[in-house]
């Protein structure tokens, strides 16, 4: 799949796009230290394109709750086997999730053809001009502070309305600065500086934000809103995460960012159908 069919695929209104995760990272939340070597990041990469992602999202440093930043060399050192391997190897669209212009270089120019920034292109002056240059697709998401910060008492006065804020001023801006609004997707950044309650509203009120006029990504996996709310460790969310997915793309997401891609597969399938039959 390449970019032109990636935005087609989007504009088609009751498709929704899954994307699975895949951390080279030592730390993530999830999955850390699991894929941290080459072999087992591709291979369990190839899983999850069997089991029916459409997009590969690698991630070279963590952005749990606490989490240290890494140098940009570090990031690059641990993204490029996998994405040199998938790029040669798969028609596969590859998503590289970081918030630094010099590791989306990087990726870039390896083949990647899209950057994930959970900054919103605010925590590298450089980004905007890189997505520009390359005119790739870029995620904008919205964080209240950063990694090691963000679930410092995060607190709203409307989270969905204050997110719409911060994702609009980010649109004008990547607009004016030469992105394409063609190549412009949102994310509200569901865990990253939210409360318990402001995650399930930002799902239930998920359509506010895809009134903005661009595709929405979401990413609720396995998420600690889930874990506290089932009681539930990491390993036991996957039924709220395949829950929390069909609502998203029920209320409008038109990419699901996960880590269990063939249960939440199954279950975008179903909404899938109950939406074209209502």
């Amino acid at each position: 799949m390449n970019n032109k069919e990636f935005n087609i695929w989007l504009k088609k209104p009751s498709n929704c796009l899954i994307m699975g995760i895949v951390n080279t990272t030592p730390d993530s939340f999830s999955d850390g230290g699991k894929y941290n070597s080459t072999s087992k990041a591709i291979d369990f990469a190839y899983d999850l394109l069997d089991k029916g992602a459409d997009i590969i999202d690698i991630g070279g440093e963590s952005s749990r709750p606490g989490a240290d930043p890494v140098s940009p060399s570090e990031e690059i050192k641990r993204i490029s086997p996998l994405l040199n391997e998938l790029i040669k190897n798969t028609d596969y669209p590859i998503s590289i999730d970081t918030y630094k212009s010099s590791t989306a270089i990087y990726a870039l120019d390896n083949g990647a053809h899209l950057i994930n920034d959970i900054s919103g292109m605010t925590h590298d002056e450089k980004m905007v001009n890189v997505i520009s240059r390359y005119n790739v697709p870029v995620v904008i998401m919205h964080m209240k502070g950063t990694p090691k910060t963000m679930q410092k008492s995060p607190n709203y006065i409307n989270v969905v309305d204050e997110i719409c804020e911060f994702l609009a001023d980010r649109i004008n801006f990547a607009i004016n600065e030469g992105v394409s609004s063609k190549n412009i997707i949102i994310d509200p950044g569901i865990g990253f500086g939210k409360t318990l309650d402001d995650n399930y509203k930002i799902i239930a009120k998920l359509n506010q934000i895809c009134k903005l006029g661009y595709p929405v990504l979401v990413g609720p996996s396995r998420k600690s809103f889930i874990g506290k709310t089932l009681n539930e460790p990491i390993d036991g969310r996957i039924e709220g995460s395949i829950i929390s997915a069909a609502l998203c793309y029920k209320n409008g997401a038109k990419i699901v960012r996960v880590h269990d891609v063939e249960e939440t597969k199954k279950g975008l399938l179903v909404v899938k159908k109950i939406i074209e039959n209502a």
